[in-house]
């Protein structure tokens, strides 16, 4: 309990200063974050020394320690988060769709699967709608010059479908 005490008092920096940009993060979590952090490593090293390597809660202190660097690394770089939570998220439609797509059909089959993952994927960190961009993309890259392709990319892109609105 101690120990989930200690790492949600740094999730409650966290929560404090969400939204923030990374200089601030980075601020706030030298500030206030490094001094609990070195409080909590320390204190998981003296614990573990009394415990036995059987024991299961040392078996999870061993495991941490052993990580210890990459677990403090958000100190070093206001963009990393504390947690991988919004990773496991993004993945989380690939986890579970993955006895669906066993069988794509083929290796190449497969490949356009990922491929398409990958393109609504970067459509969704670009704040795109996936599905709008997709049908203007398909629409719209037969007779798009080859030089001019960039702007179908979805950083660049401008839906070109104002009939669509007016609808």
């Amino acid at each position: 309990m101690e120990a989930v005490k200690r790492i949600d008092a740094l999730f409650d920096i966290e929560r404090g200063i969400n939204g923030e940009t990374a200089e601030r993060h980075l601020a706030v979590r030298r500030e206030q974050s490094a001094p609990l952090l070195a409080d909590l490593e320390d204190w998981m090293r003296t614990e573990r020394t009394g415990l036995s390597r059987h024991a299961p809660v040392a078996k999870a202190m061993d495991y941490m320690l052993k990580r210890w660097d990459g677990f403090a690394r958000f100190l070093d770089d206001g963009r990393i988060c504390l947690s991988n939570n919004a990773a496991e998220r993004s993945i989380r439609p690939l986890a579970l769709g993955r006895r669906s797509w066993l069988f794509a059909g083929s290796d190449r089959g497969g490949r356009r699967a990922a491929a398409m993952y990958t393109l609504i994927g970067i459509a969704k960190l670009n704040d795109v709608d996936p599905q709008a961009w997709l049908a203007d993309v398909l629409a719209r890259i037969a007779g798009t010059p080859q030089n001019r392709l960039g702007e179908l990319l979805p950083w660049n892109w401008q839906n070109s479908q104002p009939h669509d609105q007016a609808a």
